[in-house]
């Protein structure tokens, strides 16, 4: 019984890999975070060089992974893999760099930006966090997305619901874009993991790091509103 089980897993698994995970989710969850960062004010994000740069450099690297997997992610070369996590460092850093000057503005009260605007300015700068880190928790869980679909990849980094209750998913489920975008959402709006638990240092930590994202822009925006309101 227990071995025709298997069975059917490991094929409704290798069914799973052999469709691959459609790429357009996390395509447009990029194109949002580039497009976010254009309705950020100029004083913020002075100091990544000219305003075209950053969200150039992200489309280049964008293009390329829909030129060499335009559909869906069935394999993927160390060479993609790579490129694929420089996109994400790149508005990750973009993002954080958003962030800093955001909260310095906050505190010190920057004449150029006025508090109306620096409240306004914090909502892509949270949405893009969001993203950045749901696209993180995406491509770094069990080796990646094509890796994660195959029956041998690693130990999984989350533990989502479907995963530890029987019945709540089709034999051979994997997490796939949504799902993690979820995740990420739910760790910034709580400061900390919801239904989906981290269960290694690096998925720890990378929660963590987003949730101090997330509170620090919503303590610092609550504050100031109250400050203008007043």
């Amino acid at each position: 019984m227990n071995r025709d089980l298997h069975a059917e897993e490991a094929q409704a698994a290798w069914g799973w890999a052999s469709k691959g995970e459609p790429r357009w989710p996390a395509q447009i969850a990029i194109l949002a975070a580039i497009a976010l960062y254009f309705v950020l004010p100029a004083k913020l994000i002075e100091h990544l060089g000219p305003r075209w740069l950053a969200p150039a450099l992200e489309g280049a690297l964008s293009l390329v992974l829909i030129i060499v997997s335009p559909q869906r992610i069935t394999r993927e070369s160390p060479g993609i893999r790579v490129a694929a996590i420089v996109l994400i460092g790149l508005i990750n850093l973009v993002n954080a760099v958003s962030l800093g000057e955001l909260i310095h503005a906050l505190l010190y009260r920057t004449a150029a930006l006025p508090g109306r605007q620096l409240i306004i300015a914090s909502v892509p700068i949270w949405l893009t966090n969001v993203i950045v880190f749901g696209l993180w928790y995406w491509e770094l869980d069990r080796g990646g997305p094509a890796k994660r679909l195959r029956s041998d990849h690693r130990r999984p980094d989350f533990l989502f619901p479907q995963m530890s209750v029987p019945g709540s998913a089709e034999p051979g489920w994997t997490p796939g874009f949504v799902d993690y975008l979820y995740t990420s959402f739910t760790n910034a709006t709580a400061f900390s993991p919801t239904d989906t638990m981290p269960l290694t240092p690096w998925a720890k930590t990378l929660m963590a790091l987003q949730s101090t994202a997330s509170l620090l822009t919503v303590a610092l925006v609550v504050s100031r509103a109250v400050n203008i309101l007043a």
